[in-house]
This record gives structure tokens, C-alpha cells and sequence, in this order.
């Protein structure tokens, strides 16, 4: 089995360290939550694990291949930014034959949510609408690793929650490393949960933890993965 593994990650800006020493890995069947304040460099990370933005210095490894750039990557790794991508005028159906193999795409154009959607183009849909067509491309793309930056953002509940337990069905065949600035929403739907403070990353074993650090207040904690935030 395959394992995402990032190794000696840093990154500054001038002399302002964003990442220091990054460790961390994630398997098929795994989905990790990446927590932390906003500019703590959640996004920064992910983009550098993609290839879309430089480091100082990194080490990324799927299986036995050496990751060093986006055409390295392609077929392994997925990445959902937080801006929306789908090109304008172009109908949806379109952008599902070009971005995806054909399994892929029938799963698509049987999807509930998107059959009303495969004729218009992408500039006559919500928000919503274009968030939860991107999140399914990404996921149904060949890659073997997706990482989905503030995937829940500018969707409704109702469409939350149906994002959340497709992904938890999906992770048999794929591992996830998933950030929203929700992270109620992380928490709920995470294996295991990474926390990135001043540089650092650390694998909490309790989501208690988040009070002890500070991220979240001990009157508002509670063990049914509900948390508030301070």
C-alpha cells in the first residue's frame, strides 16, 4: 500500500518561518485533519505537498516515487485549492469529460447533485454549486492522495454533510488530508488530527488536547466531537 510521506519540510518568507521541520504521512484509507489559526500556514503546506508553491527545503515521497513538483505528482496527488477553478463558459458536462477518466465521469453525471447542473456553465451556478462540483472532481480524479483546502466553504449544511460522508466512503480507496476553518467540521469527520502552531506540527492522540493548547475553550469542550470555538 502506498503512504504520502513529507519529510523535512520548511518554509519562510524573509526571516519568518511559516513551516519548520514538517513531518507527516497519510495512508489509503486514512482521512487527517490539518487544524490550526488562520495565516498558521495550513494552505502554505498543502500547496508545497501539491508543487504549486516553493520550499525551503522538503522531502515528498508516494510509495517509492520522489515527489518534487506537480508533473511528479500527477496520478498520486489532488489538490483543492480554496479559489474556485472550473473555467468559464464552459458547461459543466464538458469540464467532467476533459478533467476525468469515463468510470469517473458516469459517476458524475449520475450524481444527484450535479445532474440539474451538466448543461449550464460554470459561471451561471452559485457558489455552492461550483464548490460541490470541484470537491467531486478532485475526488474522482486518478489521484491516490487528495488534499482538500477549505472544502465546506460557501456550502450549505445540508450539502456539508452529504461532502463529509461521501468522503468517508470514498477513503477506502484513497487517503485524505483535509483543512476548513470549520473545524468542527475536521474534527467530525478525522482520523487523526494535526495541529500547526508557530511552524510546528503535531498528531494530537485526544481532541482534548485542543483546550490544553489553547485552540478551543475547556467550558465549550465536548467529547460528542462538538467543539466552540474561544
Amino acid at each position: 500500500m502506498n503512504i504520502l510521506h513529507i519529510d523535512s519540510l520548511t518554509k519562510s518568507y524573509g526571516d519568518k518561518i511559516i513551516l519548520s521541520d514538517i513531518f507527516l504521512s497519510c495512508g489509503i484509507g486514512q482521512i487527517k485533519g490539518l487544524i490550526g489559526r488562520n495565516g498558521s500556514g495550513k494552505s502554505t503546506l498543502l500547496k508545497i505537498v501539491f508543487g504549486t508553491e516553493s520550499a525551503n527545503t522538503k522531502f515528498i515521497r508516494v510509495g517509492e516515487k520522489i515527489v518534487r513538483n506537480v508533473t511528479d505528482g500527477r496520478g498520486l496527488i489532488n489538490y483543492l485549492p480554496q479559489d474556485h477553478f472550473l473555467p468559464n463558459n464552459v458547461k459543466i458536462k464538458t469540464i467532467i469529460n476533459l478533467f476525468l477518466d469515463k468510470e469517473n465521469r458516469e459517476v458524475l453525471f449520475a450524481n444527484e447533485h450535479l445532474k440539474p447542473l451538466l448543461n449550464k456553465k460554470n459561471q451561471e451556478l452559485s457558489g455552492g454549486e461550483r464548490r460541490i462540483i470541484e470537491i467531486l472532481l478532485i475526488i474522482h480524479s486518478n489521484a491516490q492522495f487528495v488534499l482538500l483546502d477549505e472544502p465546506f466553504n460557501g456550502v450549505s449544511p445540508i450539502i456539508r454533510d452529504y461532502i463529509i460522508e461521501y468522503i468517508k466512503k470514498r477513503k477506502s480507496s484513497k487517503g485524505f488530508i483535509i483543512t476548513d476553518h470549520d473545524f468542527e467540521n475536521v474534527i467530525g469527520l478525522a482520523d487523526k488530527i494535526i495541529f500547526l502552531d508557530n511552524g510546528y506540527l503535531r498528531e494530537l492522540k485526544d481532541k482534548k488536547e485542543l483546550v490544553e493548547l489553547g485552540y478551543i475553550k475547556k467550558t465549550t469542550y465536548n467529547t460528542g466531537n462538538r467543539c466552540a470555538s474561544p
